[in-house]
């Protein structure tokens, strides 16, 4: 008989104890690269050892090295947490260990995730008929998106690309804003487009790209992909999607959105007009483990031209029972072949939260980021930004060293956790909230540990 209880059992107990124990915890690894090296290392193992006593030794190896993401105080980069029930769902992702590139390796995981994905283009506003892929994050959905893109620039031009590749094809024009997100430029890369191809457009003061400098940019000499972003990453501030629209599209240009977290903003009815004219673009990146609280990894990818994101991404092969009824393979529409059901957890989340429960989380995130930067701008600190989303871009004493020495003594104090950037070629403190479970009093203990720190440090 397998032992299927025993290590379930040691594992259920110990993430228990671990959510129960969020609200609390220090907030920040408690251990050294070296010292987790010692707990967890060792010569390979010569024979079995218990499995309930694996999954113990390991929990107890790695909790000192443990980032607490799903913490309410946790305010680094742009992570959410995970909701009860996409948790649990997740949990049963791996349980049921579906191969889900197919219809015929898991029908289930299939039609769960062409349930979902009409959800997510109701939930986003989006054309009917919209095509959607659950990838790992933002990374993959920019790098498939763009993918279809290619694939349909250079179809209008006269090429197969999938066919022919890129020797010898017309080249590609990617206009970007100049605040864009590093993976657009990673993305092309990986797409053999290089990042030469980029024409940077010139932004306002939040980051946001100007439809001016886009307009006198643009041409008809050849296959051009406008890059727009709603939720810059330092700023939290959109690109004019409907005016890039109007005018790219003037010029038979594809507008893809990396929307990595600003696109939930089109659930929210205070919020949706940062995002007017989104449903104009061509293709859409974003992340449930963001602004949904999924665990990782849960990316998202959705194209209006189906067509063309079957072409960049569909792959045939005679050993393969691909579906000839219309029902999904999701390798039609994602770059991986073997994959977890990914899109099982972001059902469960949907159908927990509902249309105004997603909203309530994204309202209450930009709600308590208003209170994180009102707090620091009483006391005199700089606030960078216009807090219009969930990002609060803030700056110590008119100082780089003054700001960093922040961010870093605020880290070390372990009540709360924020990362640096760099904005416009001065050093600030970057504060994301985009846990479902931040409220006030995780925004009021928080900004007093950063009042202490700057008083410390001034």
């Amino acid at each position: 008989m397998v032992d299927w209880e025993g290590p379930l059992t040691e594992a259920y107990e110990r993430a228990t104890a671990y959510l129960d124990g969020l609200p609390e915890r220090r907030v920040g690894p408690r251990a050294s690269a070296k010292e987790l090296h010692e707990t967890l290392g060792g010569p390979l193992p010569s024979g079995p050892t218990d499995p309930r006593e694996v999954i113990a030794r390991l929990a107890e190896g790695v909790e000192d090295g443990l980032l607490p993401s799903g913490s309410g105080r946790f305010f680094g980069f742009v992570f959410g947490g995970a909701t009860p029930a996409s948790l649990a769902a997740d949990w049963l992702t791996t349980t049921w260990d579906q191969n889900a590139g197919l219809y015929a390796a898991s029908p289930a995981a299939a039609v769960v995730e062409d349930i979902t994905a009409g959800w997510l283009v109701d939930l986003f506003g989006l054309p009917r008929g919209t095509s959607v892929g659950f990838v790992t994050g933002a990374q993959m959905a920019n790098f498939t998106g763009l993918a279809a893109a290619r694939h349909e620039v250079l179809r209008r031009a006269g090429w197969d690309v999938e066919r022919d590749g890129l020797i010898g094809a017309p080249p590609i024009r990617v206009l970007a804003g100049a605040e864009r997100h590093d993976t657009i430029d990673r993305a092309l890369r990986f797409l053999g487009l290089g990042t030469s191809c980029i024409v940077p457009i010139a932004v306002d003061g939040q980051g946001r790209m100007r439809p001016d400098a886009l307009t006198e940019a643009l041409n008809d000499d050849g296959p051009q992909i406008v890059c727009a972003q709603v939720g810059n990453v330092n700023t939290g501030a959109s690109d004019p999607v409907r005016e890039i629209c109007d005018v790219a599209h003037a010029h038979q240009a594809w507008v893809h959105v990396d929307g990595a977290f600003g696109l939930w903003a089109t659930v929210s009815s205070q919020l949706s007009a940062l995002v007017d004219g989104i449903e104009l673009a061509d293709s859409w990146a974003t992340d449930a483990h963001k602004w949904l609280n999924v665990p990782y990894d849960s990316g998202l990818v959705l194209c209006a031209h189906p067509e063309a994101h079957r072409a960049a991404m569909s792959i045939r092969a005679a050993y393969l029972i691909q579906d000839e009824n219309g029902e999904r393979d999701s390798l039609d529409f994602n770059p991986e072949f073997s994959r977890r059901a990914r899109g099982i957890p972001v059902y469960a989340a949907i159908r927990a939260l509902g249309h105004t429960g997603i909203a309530e989380i994204v309202d209450r995130c930009h709600a308590m980021a208003l209170r994180f930067a009102d707090i620091l701008a009483a006391n005199d600190v700089q606030v960078l930004n216009d807090v219009v989303l969930n990002q609060v871009l803030v700056r110590f004493g008119d100082d780089d060293t003054v700001t960093r020495r922040v961010v870093t003594e605020v880290q070390d104090e372990g009540t709360c956790w924020m990362s640096g950037t760099t904005w416009q070629g001065r050093a600030a403190m970057r504060i994301s909230v985009s846990n479902w479970t931040t409220g006030p009093a995780d925004i009021d203990r928080s900004a007093e540990t950063v009042l202490a720190v700057l008083r410390k440090v001034s």
